[in-house]
């Protein structure tokens, strides 16, 4: 497929999902760009997405916040060297207003769910730019990573998420969040992609006062440890997806999580203030209410509180950096537990720390981290860990996450287009998924004829026995899969009938009313021969 090609793929695909993008470039400006690719080039023709808090010329900057909007007149320095390199720049995608949030719910434009749907966050700041790669839009894209903001999105949508080194992605053309914790990062389906990207972003720029450079020893058999004890936040599932990690040494992590409290219940908080304070106190309104509390509590502290917290967290380092004489990579959970937008909306501030917990002492401590997919809970979330290591050990922690087993994907149970034979299954196939079988769903269901022709499984109490099929789809491939299904359809758990629960697709009850119950053929394929035969 050449740049031309691609192009049009893309453009076509931009508004499949609500709340992803704030601005893109036109399909004719996009293939101008084409035009002018050098097919030699690293990157040659793969586009990309830029969280709208990073400076692309032609498109507005927002942070999230329309009044705060301004156009640059040149790209960030990490655009400019991936475009250099040939890579394409489709748009930018939304964020948490001022990268201020982990959730994905703090933006006036729109909240994008993850792509395992069920009401799912996106998970935040960098939502967008997750659920662009997520789904299969982009193969890569940038987001940025103060707290989490470039792990917590990549935990929620089954992707990798990269966190260089501070520093080693110029932050130049970047609205600030903490300008002295500020990282650029990147999202990727999976660590090679992401190593690909990293290799042109990475360097010193002589613009930009944070910009350093350095390489750690590449080691081959790193020493890896967890830590000695988890809050999962009650989520069984998450901690048993995590349990196969258990056989490795554990280290106490005290310290870090300590310095990661100070990151929103310390002056850090105030940092934000340094940029953003003028723009606060003159135009209140613009901001959101949720932004503006957390903003607002950076007034609670002074210079001696700051340089009280500065002391702590040097001890903490201390401490944190003696971990490092006897291993070389801690392994965590990216989160404890997933959250609905409708849990984040009973306590936004409260769930936001928690989705946070393991991920917001990095920067302070000045770690390198990369998230990868980890399978999925019993009842269909993503899992997901976090590879942990010092400053400049990047290469290190991609190289051993290229290498790890992990889990091999999902098994979803389908009914209806997606069966063999069917006019769906081919999206299946392409993505690698292999039929495990056929087989039924306990004796409480109800089949229905959609009024778009497919057909919907709803749960019911005077239900019947449903034919299904049984797939295996890739870990890598079900962020995509799951991203071409639209409402009503979504994911939920569907009882079989020796027992056993599976991931499958569900309807929502509203959706069926009107619609003809087919259930008495006892499946989709006897429904369509019953049809055929008339």
């Amino acid at each position: 497929m050449d740049a031309h090609e691609i192009v049009d793929e893309v453009a076509a695909r931009l508004s499949e999902r609500e709340g992803v993008w704030i601005s893109t470039f036109t399909r004719a400006e996009l293939h101008e760009r084409a035009d002018a690719i050098d097919p030699a080039l690293p990157l040659a023709g793969m586009p990309f997405a830029v969280k709208d808090n990073i400076d692309v010329a032609g498109l507005p900057t927002t942070a999230g916040c329309p009044d705060f909007a301004y156009r640059p007149q040149r790209h960030a320095t990490v655009v400019q060297r991936l475009v250099d390199a040939g890579a394409i720049v489709v748009g930018k995608t939304n964020l948490d207003q001022f990268a201020t949030g982990l959730t994905g719910a703090r933006s006036p434009y729109g909240s994008p769910e993850s792509v395992f749907g069920g009401g799912l966050i996106s998970g935040g700041s960098s939502s967008g730019s997750a659920v662009a790669v997520a789904s299969g839009v982009v193969p890569f894209a940038l987001g940025t990573d103060t707290a989490g903001s470039g792990r917590v999105p990549a935990a929620l949508n089954g992707i990798t998420g990269v966190k260089p080194t501070r520093g080693l992605l110029s932050t130049r053309g970047v609205v600030p969040a903490c300008r002295s914790l500020d990282c650029v990062s990147i999202f990727a389906p999976d660590p090679g992609t992401a190593e690909r990207v990293m290799r042109v972003a990475r360097g010193l720029d002589s613009g930009d006062p944070w910009s350093r450079d350095g390489r750690g020893p590449l080691i081959g058999e790193p020493r890896i440890a967890v830590p000695e004890s988890l809050d999962f936040f009650g989520d069984a599932g998450q901690e048993k997806s995590f349990a196969s990690w258990r056989s490795h040494p554990t280290v106490g992590i005290g310290p870090l999580l300590e310095a990661g409290d100070l990151l929103y219940r310390g002056p850090w908080v105030a940092e934000r203030l340094a940029v953003l304070g003028e723009f606060l106190e003159k135009s209140p309104g613009s901001v959101l209410p949720v932004t503006r509390q957390v903003l607002e509590n950076g007034y609670g502290y002074s210079a001696v509180d700051a340089f009280r917290a500065r002391h702590r967290l040097q001890e903490l380092k201390a401490a944190a950096d003696r971990m490092w004489d006897d291993i070389d990579v801690l392994v965590l959970p990216t989160i404890g537990t997933t959250y609905t937008y409708a849990e984040i909306a009973e306590d936004p501030i409260g769930r936001n720390l928690n989705l946070g917990r393991y991920t917001q002492f990095a920067n302070l401590l000045d770690m390198a981290a990369v998230t990868v997919p980890n399978g999925f809970t019993e009842d269909g979330r993503p899992a997901s860990i976090t590879l942990f290591g010092p400053a400049f050990s990047d290469d290190t922690l991609i190289r051993l996450a290229r290498s790890l087993p992990l889990d091999d994907g999902m098994t979803i149970a389908v009914a209806g287009l997606h069966l063999s034979g069917e006019p769906r299954n081919g999206e299946l196939v392409a993505r690698g998924a292999t039929l495990l079988g056929a087989t039924r769903t306990a004796p409480c269901y109800r089949l229905y004829h959609l009024p778009s022709g497919a057909p919907g499984l709803v749960r019911s109490p005077d239900g019947a026995s449903i034919e299904v099929e049984l797939w295996r789809l890739p870990a890598a491939q079900v962020g995509g899969f799951l991203a071409g299904i639209g409402a009503p359809l979504g994911l939920g758990r569907v009882a079989l009938d020796d027992g056993t629960e599976v991931t499958g697709f569900l309807c929502e009850g509203y959706a069926v009313a009107g619609a003809p119950d087919i259930t008495a053929g006892g499946g989709w394929r006897n429904y369509r021969m019953r049809g055929e035969k008339r």
